[in-house]
């Protein structure tokens, strides 16, 4: 069985466009400021491009800047200091509201997450933060979806089709090697089976303890009741991964044992919580089984 899951995974991995990754991660920003006068300009740049930076980083950072965004719509988005008036794809720029701020533009500019994060650090907690939270819950719905497909119908969500996949180990696990391309490319790292191969052999040699656990669940609740934390572990398993590779590419280090453990504890009921929101019919279900 797990030679037929590795089969099907290479055969997958294929499909997976690193080109395209690093082609969304190193595309062109243009990114517009608008100040009264010098100083206000240098916060900003500061903002988007701090000091401490390496110097190659910023210099490439600061290319991506332009003062005195005349034309606004020929930017992807403008940064005003108070008083300026904010076009439509402006930013009103506070320093004290700087972290809900770069939530703010990476909610906003989803087609542009890697591409500011690689350029900008101060992008890069907000889209990790998205990218895993994303691939943890696309990997729930898939638990659902492959179990209960008439239940939880929204497949389109997903980033493959349910029928390229032998077993529900092979998506899991693709989705979370999908997930290592794309945070590196957040981070600005190599992108690639050869520059990620370690990352991406932990993962796979990750798969089929989550797989276990999953079972081992399913199978001591009756009636169907194992689904959820089924998913949950699905949702739990991808997350903890996801916060490994994040503090990988953040530090070059991954999570403790003891880090894993409490991160899992916390993620497995985050994950129940995402399932009910998914699947609320089962939810109900479950409960009033239990009376």
């Amino acid at each position: 069985m797990q030679l037929n899951v590795l089969k099907d995974i290479r055969k997958v991995y294929a499909s997976l466009d690193g080109d395209s990754i690093r082609g969304e991660a190193w595309q062109d920003l243009n990114v517009g400021l608008l100040a009264a006068g010098d100083e206000g300009y240098r916060r900003m740049e500061a903002f988007l491009a701090p000091p401490a930076m390496e110097s190659f980083a910023r210099t490439q950072a600061l290319r991506s800047i332009h003062a005195g965004a005349s034309g606004a719509s020929r930017y992807d988005f403008v940064l005003c200091e108070p008083g300026i008036p904010v076009p439509r794809n402006g930013y009103l720029f506070e320093p004290e509201g700087a972290d809900s701020l770069a939530d703010l533009i990476v909610g906003e500019n989803a087609q542009l997450e890697l591409a500011l994060a690689r350029t900008f650090p101060l992008f890069r907690e907000p889209v990790a933060h998205r990218l895993i939270q994303r691939t943890a819950r696309e990997n729930a719905m898939f638990s659902l979806v492959t179990a209960l497909p008439n239940v939880i119908p929204n497949v389109i969500e997903l980033p493959w089709a349910v029928g390229e996949f032998a077993t529900d180990t092979a998506f899991l696990t693709m989705n979370q090697i999908r997930l290592a391309l794309r945070l590196a490319a957040a981070y600005g790292r190599p992108v690639g089976y050869s520059e990620q191969k370690f990352d991406i052999a932990a993962i796979v040699a990750g798969a089929f303890g989550w797989r276990a656990i999953a079972r081992e669940l399913v199978g001591k609740i009756p009636l169907g009741g194992g689904l959820i934390p089924k998913a949950a572990v699905a949702f739990a398993g991808t997350y903890v991964v996801g916060l490994g590779l994040e503090k990988v590419n953040r530090t070059g280090a991954g999570l403790s044992t003891q880090e894993k453990r409490e991160a899992y504890a916390i993620a497995f009921s985050n994950g129940r919580e995402v399932v009910a929101e998914m699947a609320p019919g089962i939810v109900k279900a479950e409960r009033s089984k239990r009376g």
